[in-house]
């Protein structure tokens, strides 16, 4: 091999500093000018600088600057390169060991300043070998090192990265509730149990000027991610899934690799267990829900063998198309007037659910605090995006490309604010005393055979969860009581029973 050691050699100085690096201090500018400097010293001419920061070190011979760089060698305009430290150059054994082959068939020099490595002798041609191995060696120790340590601190419920799930942030090593998105997770839950339609929930999101995290509209994809993650409910899993090798496919990590953090829960169990027993029956069957019920307790109506309970055209009773199970529209109805006073004569009982209608309007009040901090968060984001331009800052296109999306989203903010408004309004006037729901309670089920059947139809809507009908038994869990009294309030019209 020829000695080109002489002066004015060509040479070309190699930058790869890896996105990590860069953020640990290693500028490519300062790498660049130790190269400079040390081809000064030996009177070597720079003809070329190829920078490839920010790619990985893993595969290095696809990248553009690689193929420059491999044809300013191979016509003779450079006849060697420098770089800093042999694993700038490549951490793959097998690339680099091309490179060795490469530059020896061309006669041209690879310079390592760290290693002192010159490949123009048989003893560096050697060295550069073995430290390619020890590259690729400390590129594998570090994954395994990596890996193990995901493993370890999701074993002892540790985060492993700055994510949190929506809903939640990280304060002191633990994940804490953040009110401004916490709220708008809870109505995504009472969304989809009242439609049992992600895309809906997600267009009503939107439509009330609720965005993500990262300021984009809700889809349907998204409002599925945040309603099936179990931190809602209290419980906080990771690290469940690993991405396949050079696929964009995962598949689900064994268990006993999982992570779990206990956090405040944003919803109740009960709730988040309803919303995902409806979102796993979705995907099991494929088929979108009918129409709306039409009849008393529609919908409400379900067999002691899980199924729900319709009645079908023509037909006098409920019936459960799984095993048959039926019961008469006028036996059940009766049963429903019958417990009906039941309930509203336990003080008890009554006592509860206010206590559950006290904590509905702190969440709707919490909600409408999230909503009017948001609007105030748009507005000075559009007041900031107003002044940019009136200094010149943006121009008249890159203005609008800001002001029109935040102003669309303030209208939306602006027009469902007075609906949140009403509904805490309402939840604050109607907080009866105990005497008083019992008082209403009486003249509900005193009025209640002379009720039109949609008034019937919203009360037990407002009042029963869900009424299980089994063989000579039926079991009725009664919901909270806020939407009732209004409705009790609004059959005064009708005057005593």
């Amino acid at each position: 091999m020829k000695d080109n050691s002489f002066l004015n050699k060509p040479v070309g100085i190699w930058i790869r500093v890896s996105t990590e690096d860069q953020a640990q201090g290693e500028s490519p500018e300062h790498h660049l000018e130790r190269a400079r400097s040390y081809a000064k010293s030996k009177g070597w001419d720079v003809k070329e600088v190829y920078d490839l920061s920010g790619q990985t070190g893993k595969g290095v011979m696809g990248n553009d600057q690689t193929k420059r760089m491999m044809k300013d060698i191979e016509r003779g305009h450079i006849t060697g390169l420098v770089f800093s430290k042999l694993a700038r150059l490549s951490r793959n054994r097998r690339e680099l060991e091309d490179f060795s082959d490469f530059f020896r068939k061309h006669s041209a020099d690879l310079i390592s300043l760290s290693e002192a490595i010159d490949t123009s002798t048989a003893g560096g041609r050697m060295f550069f070998h073995l430290l390619g191995v020890f590259a690729q060696w400390e590129r594998e120790e570090i994954v395994e090192r990596v890996n193990a340590s995901v493993l370890t601190r999701a074993k002892l419920g540790k985060s492993i990265n700055g994510s949190s799930p929506y809903g939640f942030q990280w304060k002191d090593r633990k994940l804490v509730v953040k009110p401004e998105e916490s709220a708008i997770r809870r109505k995504a839950y009472e969304l989809f149990l009242e439609h049992r339609r992600k895309g809906h929930v997600a267009k009503l999101l939107n439509e009330a000027g609720y965005r993500t995290r990262q300021g984009s509209v809700w889809r349907d994809t998204t409002v599925l991610r945040i309603l099936e993650e179990s931190s809602a409910k209290g419980v906080y899993v990771f690290n469940r899934y690993r991405q396949l090798e050079g696929s964009w496919k995962t598949e689900m990590k064994p268990e006993s690799e999982w992570g779990r953090i206990e956090c405040e829960p944003i919803v109740t169990v009960e709730l988040w267990d309803q919303v995902n027993q409806i979102i796993e029956e979705q995907l099991k069957s494929w088929k979108k829900p009918g129409k709306l019920p039409v009849h008393l307790f529609s919908g409400l109506a379900q067999c002691s063998c899980g199924k729900k309970m319709y009645v079908r055209a023509g037909s006098p009773k409920y019936i459960c198309r799984g095993c048959c199970n039926k019961i008469g529209i006028a036996d059940l109805e009766s049963v429903i007037h019958q417990e009906l006073k039941a309930f509203f004569t336990e003080p008890e009982r009554i006592a509860g659910h206010l206590q559950s209608a006290n904590h509905n309007l702190a969440e709707k009040s919490a909600l409408l605090e999230t909503h009017q901090r948001e609007i105030q968060k748009v507005k000075d984001e559009m007041k900031q995006t107003h002044r940019l331009y009136l200094d010149g800052q943006i121009t008249a296109q890159g203005f609008g490309n800001f002001y029109k999306p935040a102003e669309q989203q303030l209208n939306q903010l602006m027009a469902e604010l007075p609906k949140l408004q009403a509904e805490v309004d309402f939840l604050r006037v109607n907080k009866l005393s105990a005497d008083d729901v019992l008082h209403e309670a009486s003249t509900l089920y005193g009025r209640w055979p002379k009720m039109p059947a949609d008034d019937k139809r919203k009360i037990a809507e407002s009042l029963i969860e869900k009424i299980v009908i089994g063989e000579g038994e039926i079991d009725i869990t009664f919901s909270y009581l806020p939407s009732s009294e209004e409705l009790c309030k609004s059959q005064q019209r009708l005057g005593p029973g």
